[in-house]
């Protein structure tokens, strides 16, 4: 606390003559610096656990080894996260989201080392999941940090959060427009002039961090040969439509599989439920240990001898059916071994996976293809745009997977392909599932800012800071001459009735007692509780605020008595409310 205060201290005077545009600018660069610092340092270390593990270890005589890694690297993630992090790292990309919309995008500090450690123990022993989601979680809570101690306001410490997302997909993937349009579709942050310049700082600056410390080894890379054919542009719409299909049942499985494992309460028979699904899978279908990169560039080369001869197909490797029925069953068991290697404990994301599936499934269909139509499609180009397909699918974010494709291939050759793929894709999921994945949840419980400017101001407002305490109250007993005496006193024109445990009863409007008020002669025969009518609601303390406004919406009051577990704590004001929000609004809204 004391470095902080005394950094603080020492950067005061000069922050103070750097506007806030500038200073978002030059805090963009750090955050994307430091975002790419963090993706090599994960990358490697996954790298280097996966190549210590794994030496040695091949074919049939590893099987076993393969068995047991993972689930020692779930083992040692428990442990880390249970009596070290002692915090939910999971799910880094929904917790972004969460931070963005609920928690005033404040993320905490260990997010910034605990996912590295984490996922490198999940995805190093052989994890079947992906470091993409881990690494966003660090960049975006590097942004968060920064952002929080600079003391920027939430538009800036947000935008800086997109800036750490956007500079770990651009580090990862050496892909710095991908990383750009991964925060806009996926974090859903404003497109404007003031928004898109930091985000263009943060993933260049993490792109080309990630060309001097890494050069073409970032994850994979694959350069087009062949022409783009438009007589096989029916065969990506029907490769779209497949892959939609296939990350439809994606999305749905995952959710479904790791609301089983969170029935489990007991963390180690979890585990171990988790661990005997995840090696059981491994075990037949090797491909399935790990992210599942090295599979992919297998399916690019054409090298599919050693890959098709692996796992239970291994003695029938030659033949047609054995390769179809091969890449069917990681198609469909994909989604087991990313949920177990997850719901069991472990820590990693879906991005992986999701290229992966789309991988195989793309070498499926233009095998099939090219069997039964006998139309020679390039297997590679499906590999790729199947890719693009299923991450189109399962994340609801078609430009970024056309963008990190098309980046990743080092050129556009592929840019209609990828189009059309990746807008069917997302058509065909999207007529059966609205949110993708990461949204999906958070959509149900209401938590979810879309690019909906109202919805984000609302989220901001504390509605409890605007009760007005101030009403004097009054008992059902009193009389109007008692009334009288308040109202002299009182610049409201509202009174709430209440008993003498602060109950409220009903309420007294100055409106509808002014016509009696002033005939003496029934001050002492007319009682408040005579007088006094019931509100058309009330709002309890604990409701959001979409509630209160909804409330009022409903209907049609001004003004609404607020209570706390049935006593009256006071009054909320529709206008009062408006004016907040205006105030939030111009804030949100400054270019």
């Amino acid at each position: 606390m004391f470095k902080h205060k005394f950094f603080r201290k020492l950067l005061h005077p000069r922050v103070e003559d750097i506007d806030q545009v500038s200073l978002v600018y030059v805090l963009s660069l750090i955050v994307g610096l430091l975002s790419a610092l963090a993706a090599a340092l994960l990358k490697n270390t996954i790298h280097y656990t996966h190549k210590i593990l794994t030496e040695g270890i091949s074919g049939s005589s590893g099987s076993y080894l393969y068995l047991a890694c993972p689930v020692v690297g779930m083992f040692l993630t428990i442990m880390f996260v249970k009596y070290i992090v002692k915090d939910n790292i999971s799910h880094g990309i929904s917790r972004i989201l969460y931070a963005i919309s609920r928690k005033n995008s404040f993320l905490k500090t260990h997010n910034i080392w605990t996912s590295i450690v984490a996922s490198t123990l999940t995805i190093g022993f052989g994890g079947s999941v992906g470091a993409e989601a881990p690494i966003v979680l660090t960049g975006s809570s590097i942004g968060s940090v920064i952002g929080r101690f600079f003391k920027l306001n939430y538009r800036s410490v947000t935008l800086l959060i997109g800036c750490g997302a956007a500079g770990a997909i651009a580090g990862i993937f050496k892909a710095p427009i991908a990383g750009i349009v991964f925060t806009l579709e996926i974090l859903m942050l404003d497109l404007t002039i003031s928004s898109i310049v930091p985000l263009l700082i943060s993933s260049v600056t993490a792109a080309t961090v990630a060309y001097f410390l890494m050069g073409d080894k970032v994850l994979f890379t694959f350069n087009i040969t062949s022409a783009f054919n438009i007589a096989n542009i029916p065969w990506y719409i029907v490769l779209g439509i497949g892959s939609g299909l296939v990350s439809l049942y994606f999305s749905k499985m995952t959710l479904y599989i790791e609301s089983k494992y969170e029935k489990i309460k007991n963390v180690y028979v979890r585990l171990i439920a988790g661990g005997i699904v995840l090696g059981g899978l491994i075990f037949l279908f090797p491909p399935l240990f790990g992210e599942g990169y090295d599979t992919i560039m297998e399916l690019l080369r054409g090298d599919i001898s050693s890959f098709a001869a692996s796992g239970i197909f291994s003695q029938v490797s030659g033949s047609f059916l054995s390769l179809t029925l091969f890449l069917v069953g990681l198609v469909v068991l994909k989604v087991f071994a990313s949920s177990s290697t997850n719901g069991a404990g472990g820590v990693g994301g879906i991005f992986a996976p999701t290229l992966f599936l789309g991988g195989v499934n793309g070498f499926l269909v233009a095998s099939m293809l090219n069997k039964f139509f006998h139309v020679n499609i390039p297997d590679n180009r499906f590999v790729l745009v199947g890719m693009a397909g299923v991450m189109a699918g399962v994340m609801h974010a078609p430009l970024t997977a056309i963008f990190l494709i098309a980046e990743i291939t080092g050129g556009y050759d592929l840019l209609i392909p990828l189009i059309i793929t990746s807008t069917i894709a997302f058509i065909t999921v999207r007529s059966f599932e609205r949110h993708s994945i990461y949204h999906v949840q958070l959509a149900k419980r209401g938590e979810l800012i879309t690019h909906d400017k109202d919805k984000a101001v609302l989220s901001q407002m504390d509605w409890k800071k605007e009760i007005e305490k101030d009403l004097i109250k009054v008992k059902p007993g009193d009389t109007l001459g008692d009334l009288v005496k308040v109202i002299s006193k009182s610049k409201r024109n509202i009174f709430p009735v209440v008993d003498e445990y602060n109950i409220l009863e009903g309420v007294i409007s100055l409106d509808e007692v002014r016509e009696i008020m002033f005939n003496q002669e029934i001050y002492d025969t007319t009682f408040i509780k005579d007088l006094m009518t019931i509100p058309p609601s009330y709002i309890d303390k604990k409701e959001n605020i979409e509630t209160v406004m909804e409330t009022f919406r409903k209907t049609g009051a001004w003004n609404l008595p607020v209570l706390d577990n049935g006593y009256y704590v006071g009054f909320i004001s529709k206008s009062r409310i408006y004016t907040t929000y205006r105030e939030l609004l111009v804030q949100f809204s400054e270019e």
